[in-house]
């Protein structure tokens, strides 16, 4: 009879420990803890951290927690890939997302594809992701260089119309994306006129910077539209402040971020230009609880302001939830058509992942770096963005058929 008794015990406290310990939902970040884009890796860490610990508190993802684990990507696209890989195949990650360099998102989420999982793209704005390279398994998250040139080309025809611009760019996917695409709005596609040089990726040195600004120089043009990004944006703008450009051209860079910006520091960043999908300030002055609730949970934990990426990194992280949930399973098949279509209100007004090819459509800013003494008036000397301009999502966005011809262009299928 004791016997008995100490078997039904143990089987009461079986069924309670799995109840309790149910296993765990697994998603995967890769992302560059090393490398150029390092602090952009560091932002989307610190927003995918707490969105986990915030869905984890409020009951997880029905019934299960979270588990985020984690990859270093040091900004290659080969690393990226096989950290993808294994992120499915070793540790059953159900979503992998992160990514900074476009090459890099481009390749993880072929692998995460082979593998019939999602990928989510965070900070990867080359028209490519989610045109000619995109596929059924990726979903980006931020704007591409598109939507970027459209929005940044308004305010560009409206306060520089007649103005010679000179480009500097990034020799790889996402660069030739984002000039092409300026340029094309803009109305400087004439290169005898707008010129521009392309400088080393990933490992361009800062004589390569000197250099291309000293062409820059030469060229007598007002606008330096500078594709950079990360570090390499970082050093070149140090290097054109020292030869006095800053104050002798508008200085625009297409991708801003908060990081960037620190780096660079409120001294030589004001008065530049850019764009963003989001801005911390943003919810404050376009009244988005949800927004604001989000820098106040992240300004608490981690004492500094978030950027763009711990932004997506959050979003992404949610949207995941939202989408199993609404499906009622993780399965990938399942959950691809959950996003498909969603439309939902975040951190900004509203957005939708866009059926035919997995773009986050949403509204763009156009910004411009503040004085320095409003920058440092802030309590964590973050205050850098003032939004100029704006464009709907839908109207920065391509059409259908001018995706459709660029996949045919690609010799890609008119359909992911």
């Amino acid at each position: 009879m004791n016997v008995r008794k100490v078997l039904f015990s143990a089987c009461l406290l079986l069924l309670a420990s799995t109840t309790v310990y149910a296993e765990t939902l697994k998603i995967g970040l890769n992302y560059p803890q090393t490398g150029r884009y390092k602090d952009q890796g560091l932002q989307q860490r610190l927003g995918a951290f707490l969105a986990v610990d915030e869905i984890n508190k409020a009951g997880g993802v029905m019934g299960r927690q979270l588990e985020l684990v984690i990859r270093n990507t040091r900004g290659e696209p080969g690393r990226g890939a096989k950290n993808t890989a294994e992120l499915i195949d070793r540790e059953g990650v159900q979503m992998v997302f992160g990514g900074v360099s476009s090459a890099v998102a481009i390749a993880s989420g072929k692998a995460a594809r082979d593998r019939n999982r999602i990928y989510f793209g965070t900070l990867t704005y080359s028209n490519a992701t989610t045109g000619a390279e995109g596929h059924s398994h990726m979903f980006r998250e931020p704007y591409n260089a598109w939507m970027t040139a459209r929005a940044l080309s308004h305010y560009l025809k409206t306060n520089h119309q007649n103005d010679d611009y000179f480009y500097i760019t990034a020799d790889y996917t996402w660069g030739w994306s984002v000039e092409e695409s300026v340029r094309k709005f803009s109305g400087t596609e004439d290169t005898a006129r707008h010129k521009g040089v392309k400088t080393p990726f990933p490992r361009a040195l800062i004589t390569d910077f000197r250099e291309a600004l000293e062409q820059a120089e030469a060229s007598n043009a007002k606008v330096l539209m500078m594709v950079l990004f990360g570090n390499d944006m970082v050093r070149a703008l140090n290097v054109a402040y020292e030869m006095g450009l800053t104050s002798k051209m508008q200085v625009v860079v297409p991708n801003l971020t908060l990081g960037m910006a620190k780096q660079v520091g409120p001294t030589i960043m004001e008065g530049v230009v850019g764009g963003s999908p989001w801005v911390w300030n943003a919810p404050y002055e376009l009244n988005h609880p949800r927004g604001k609730e989000f820098v106040e949970a992240f300004s608490r934990h981690y004492e500094m302001r978030p950027s763009t990426a711990a932004a997506s990194a959050y979003s992404i992280v949610y949207q995941y939830k939202d989408a199993v949930e609404r499906a009622g399973t993780t399965d990938t098949g399942a959950i691809i058509k959950a996003l498909e279509g969603h439309r939902y209100t975040f951190l900004k007004d509203e957005q939708y992942w866009r059926e035919f090819d997995h773009q986050n459509v949403q509204t763009v800013y156009v910004v411009k770096v503040k004085p320095r003494n409003t920058v440092v008036e802030d309590e964590y000397s973050s205050d850098y963005f003032s939004i100029i301009d704006s464009m709907p999502g839908d109207q920065a966005a391509q059409t259908r058929e001018e995706w459709e011809e660029r996949r045919r262009e690609a010799g890609k299928p008119p359909r992911l």
